[in-house]
This record gives structure tokens, sequence and C-alpha cells, in this order.
């Protein structure tokens, strides 16, 4: 089993042995919440009227000394494989609909460049203020780490808060420490837009 993390919570990633781990799966899930016939926000915001389909992206920053340098360092839809090929995109889903993982970033631990010290993984709302949409509509978010190897979940992290008027999360980073490969949950709210400005935060 692997560990349940609580927000800000850090872990050494290893394998459930001790050994190192070699290459990881990062999932990170969603689920639109339910609208609310009547007397809830859903049904008072949009009159109960049927909405579009929530459109969460994830992405990964893959940071030099804590920063994102270059755009060719944002892994996303758009850019699916980092110029390391150490960092893989394994594609975009649309609705979030359906249970497991709705994105997975793969990395390859041992293959990350010494000058690289962080990755961090977000998700954003596509066109969020566009269609009136964000965090608040969403349930069952978390974001896992799992041994790529055997698929043995190491550790997960579910986001609990009320997160209405966000658009955009920081899930949780993979970062270096004294040469070893840790995960923090970050659980970190904001309001951007699209994945250049949640980008310009650590830039």
């Amino acid at each position: 089993m692997g560990v349940n993390l609580v927000k800000g919570q850090k872990v050494n990633l290893q394998k459930s042995d001790g050994g190192t781990l070699r290459r990881v799966v990062v999932g990170l899930g969603w689920d639109e919440a339910k609208p609310q016939q009547s007397g809830g926000f859903l049904g008072g915001l949009f009159g109960g009227a049927k909405t579009q389909n929530i459109d969460c992206d994830a992405s990964a920053f893959v940071c030099i000394n804590g920063k994102v340098t270059a755009t060719a360092d944002i892994v996303y839809f758009g850019n699916l494989r980092h110029s390391s090929g150490a960092i893989q995109h394994m594609g975009d889903n649309l609705t979030g609909a359906g249970a497991g993982d709705d994105e997975q970033i793969v990395v390859d631990l041992q293959q990350v460049p010494q000058n690289y010290d962080k990755i961090i993984f977000v998700v954003n709302i596509y066109q969020a203020r566009q269609r009136n949409q964000h965090f608040g509509m969403i349930q069952n978010a978390f974001i896992r780490i799992v041994d790529a190897d055997n698929n043995q979940e190491l550790c997960r992290y579910n986001l609990s808060e009320n997160y209405n008027n966000m658009t955009a999360m920081v899930f949780g980073e993979i970062y270096r420490h004294n040469g070893q490969w840790k995960f923090s949950a970050v659980g970190q709210a904001t309001e951007d837009n699209d994945i250049r400005s949640l980008a310009a935060r650590f830039s």
C-alpha cells in the first residue's frame, strides 16, 4: 500500500523494498461534481442548464534551481516530451470521465539532467474564465506516484479543500534533495487562466 499524504507532507521516493527508483508514473485525476438541480451554487449560477464539460489539463514544469527558465521546459498537451527525453506526457483527457488517472506524466528519474532539480505538476481548467468554470466544480482530485516497473502505488495525495473560484492548481512536486528524489504534496490553488501565466509564477 502506498502512503496517503496530507498537504505539505514530503516523502522519499524509493521502491517499497528500499531500492532505487528508475521510472515513475505521476497520475493525476479529477471528476466533475454533479450539478445540483436546485438551491446549490451550480443551479443558481447556471439555472440548471447543461454546461460544457470541464477540460482540465495537467502539465509538468521542469525547473532549474526551482524555476522555469524556458518555454521548452513546460511539458503539456502541446509539448508532450521534454527535450531530455526524461519526462513524457501521455496525452490529453478532455472530460475527466471514468475512474483512475485522467492524465499521466512519466518521469525517468535516472535520466533527468543534473541541472534540473524540480518537476512541478499542475492542472489548469482550459478556458476557465470564458466558460465560467472553476475548481469548486471539481471533486475527487488527486495526484499519485507509481513505480513504473511494477505498477505499485508509492504515495497519493487527495486534494480536499474548498477551491471555489480557483482556476488552476499546483498538485505536487518531485525534487532532488541531497542526491535523492522526494515528493511534496502542495495543493496550492491559483486564479491563473492558462498554463503560461501559471508557469510565470515559477520563473
